[in-house]
């Protein structure tokens, strides 16, 4: 059936096919490019003189001269005959066949960056603003450096070439004498990073038992892989080692650090009650035991001050929030805690601080300095002075501090104490270059004036009298200090 050329356009613009055109390349054109980014990211393995080799492609991207190519080509043909027209129009009644060119462009020259010789430029290169001419980058090693794979390299060079950083393969050491001589030599440059080489193929290529036996009697590897599975965690072939090496107390002791991989409490609980029969010393038993004990508490003491701080009804937990969890926290953050939400409590409470420093034998200046810091935060200048106040079998009172008075003075500056709170405690300094040092530090002008009168240093106390405000109620007492007679100065 004959359309005019008005009924083709018609046609062509109310069917929802479209006829193939040149000017509508977005898609080809990105398909290009990509393929090109693909293809130079490759190595070339299209050696460049043999152009015999190339393969060249259709337009439909089918190797020219494979199987379904000659199929089409052949289908193609027939619709040159009257019959192949006719079939053909009855199957693709809707489809325009427009000439193409014949093709110069083939998959190789892709590769190469370049057309074939006679040939236009590719269409990809046309696009592009880089120059036609591209080639993908070498990725593998030179060519030179192939022979590092080589069987040939004897043991002394094969040990030489880790050494260096060298790409060299341990695969051809297959009997279990060439493995160890390896070793032997490894060991014998006394170069760490070569022997763990070393040791990580025999931990793969060997069985447990075999590579246990021979390294018991090769300390240097052997402490080379101890370390080794202690940086990769591999515990579980760790505490196979120390099993069959019979080392009971390092067997113990890495069992136990396990216990830093449990998050919850209540099962890192039961996994240290677990480690309380290990073969531990005497020493690490009692730490075992300690951090059990502790962990039990800081259980008990949570899951109270979490009710109490939920319900609101406790001053110091409204006026002071907790910004985090007691759990697993160590022996003095705990006992801080205690003394700061717990000290009154009795000690036969868990979180009594008392309990806590019996409990776990704290010693006093440790108490003292812990109990300072947390009362001192809260301003309990009662608390604090009830700190350091004993008493004689007279019943008399006296001041003492296992920490030294010196210390006391500078945690309650730092908590911001009174004046007169840190003028009683600088007093109670022994050393008076210290108290002196002290007071004037920290503005204590009464201890600085009373000290040089004690001392009868004129000198000095006419230069203090220059730090001081004038008019003052400190330059009057200067001044009738000075002015006195009973003094006898020594200067």
């Amino acid at each position: 059936m004959n359309r005019t050329k008005g009924d083709e356009e018609e046609y062509w613009n109310s069917s929802k096919f479209k006829a193939f055109t040149f000017d509508d390349e977005d898609d080809e054109l990105s398909q290009l490019k990509e393929s090109k980014r693909a293809v130079n990211s490759l190595r070339d393995i299209v050696d460049d003189d043999d152009d015999d080799d190339l393969e060249r492609v259709s337009w439909t991207g089918e190797p020219v001269g494979s199987i379904s190519w000659s199929i089409k080509e052949t289908a193609g043909n027939s619709g040159s005959t009257p019959e192949g027209r006719e079939q053909l129009k009855g199957r693709n009644s809707f489809y325009t066949q427009l000439p193409k060119p014949p093709s110069t462009y083939s998959l190789s020259s892709f590769f190469r960056g370049r057309t074939r010789p006679g040939s236009f430029q590719s269409l990809s290169d046309a696009l592009s603003d880089t120059p036609a001419k591209s080639y993908a980058p070498e990725l593998g090693r030179p060519k030179g450096e192939y022979r590092d794979y080589s069987n040939d390299w004897s043991l002394s060079d094969t040990v030489q070439r880790l050494r260096r950083g060298k790409v060299c393969s341990l695969e051809r050491f297959r009997s279990l004498q060439d493995k160890l001589q390896l070793l032997e030599e490894a060991v014998s440059m006394h170069d760490g990073n070569v022997i763990t080489a070393v040791l990580i193929f025999l931990k793969r290529t060997l069985s447990k038992e075999i590579l246990f036996r021979e390294l018991e009697v090769r300390q240097v590897a052997l402490r080379h892989l101890i370390h080794f599975l202690k940086e990769i965690g591999d515990q579980k072939l760790l505490l196979d080692l120390f099993r069959f090496l019979d080392r009971t107390e390092e067997l113990a002791l890495s069992h136990y650090r396990e216990h830093l991989n449990i998050q919850d409490p209540e099962k890192r609980k039961e996994f240290l009650k677990t480690c309380i029969g290990l073969p531990f010393s005497a020493e690490d038993a009692a730490h075992v035991q300690d951090h059990y004990t502790l962990l039990e508490r800081q259980i008990i003491i949570e899951a109270n001050d979490r009710h109490l701080e939920s319900s609101g009804q406790t001053d110091v937990f409204r006026k002071h929030p907790r910004k985090a969890s007691i759990l697993n926290m160590p022996l003095v953050t705990t006992l801080f805690y205690a003394c700061f939400y717990h000290y009154t409590e009795s000690e036969g409470t868990f979180s009594s601080p008392i309990n806590l420093k019996k409990t776990f034998k704290i010693p006093d200046k440790q108490y003292v300095l812990t109990a300072l810091a947390a009362r001192a935060k809260l301003r309990a200048w009662n608390d604090v002075d009830a700190l350091f106040t004993t008493k004689n079998w007279l019943g008399y009172t006296k001041k003492r501090a296992p920490i030294g008075f010196h210390r006391v003075v500078e945690i309650l500056h730092k908590n911001s104490a009174p004046v007169q709170i840190l003028q009683e405690y600088v007093n109670l300094v022994e050393d008076v270059d210290t108290k002196l040092n002290l007071a004037t530090k920290f503005k204590c002008h009464d201890v600085v004036i009373d000290t040089c009168r004690d001392l009868k240093d004129r000198q000095q106390l006419l230069a203090y009298r220059s730090k001081v405000d004038k008019g003052s109620a400190e330059e009057e007492k200067i001044d009738a200090i000075l002015s006195s007679s009973q003094i006898r100065w020594k200067n």
